[in-house]
């Protein structure tokens, strides 16, 4: 007997959290299952934060800079990366999260969710066009960088560790890997 798991709609999943059913749990929407987060550690914790202080003082006149926050993707999908660099468009938040066109790209920590991260994730983003995906690997300290989305995956995938990196959307910033980091 083959077993078939429901998939949920991002309408399920707002009526779900309207009605209270996810009050209590650390929760996101992955291709219509609704998957468990880890708890965030003191590394996670403190990396994101800082890091997301550091864009927003490069970024803060050009983009908004979203911590833990849900991006809603039309592939039945409402994951909360860790930091979302989004177009500043101010009080349409008010009205619905960042889709992706809205998005010029996403940062995850990582390290208990790491594979989900690195593989699950990046295709989800993938498939949708987020340009560019970040991903800080807190056990080994180095950042993973997806580019390029084509047919469900990133045609470039490369690892940095220090020096800078120009992101795709802003070619003229320059960002301190060793900041995004936190080494």
């Amino acid at each position: 007997m083959t077993l078939i798991a429901a998939k949920w709609t991002i309408d399920d999943y707002h009526r779900m959290i309207a009605a209270g059913i996810l009050c209590d749990r650390q929760v996101e929407l992955l291709k219509g299952e609704i998957v468990e987060m880890s708890p965030e550690g003191e590394p996670h914790a403190y990396c994101s934060h800082e890091a997301s202080l550091y864009l927003t003082e490069l970024l803060g006149k050009y983009a908004t800079i979203r911590q833990a926050k849900p991006i809603t993707l039309p592939n039945d999908s409402e994951p909360e990366p860790d930091i979302a660099v989004v177009q500043r468009l101010g009080r349409d938040y008010r009205e619905h999260h960042p889709y992706p066109e809205n998005i010029f790209w996403l940062i995850e920590y990582a390290n208990s969710s790491l594979e989900k991260d690195l593989e699950r994730k990046s295709k989800i983003y993938a498939e949708v066009g987020i340009p560019e995906y970040w991903v800080v690997n807190l056990k080994r300290l180095h950042l993973v960088v997806f580019r390029e989305p084509l047919d469900g995956d990133y045609g470039s995938k490369f690892t940095v560790t220090e020096g800078n990196i120009q992101p795709l959307a802003f070619p003229d910033v320059s960002i301190s890997v060793e900041r995004i980091i936190n080494k």
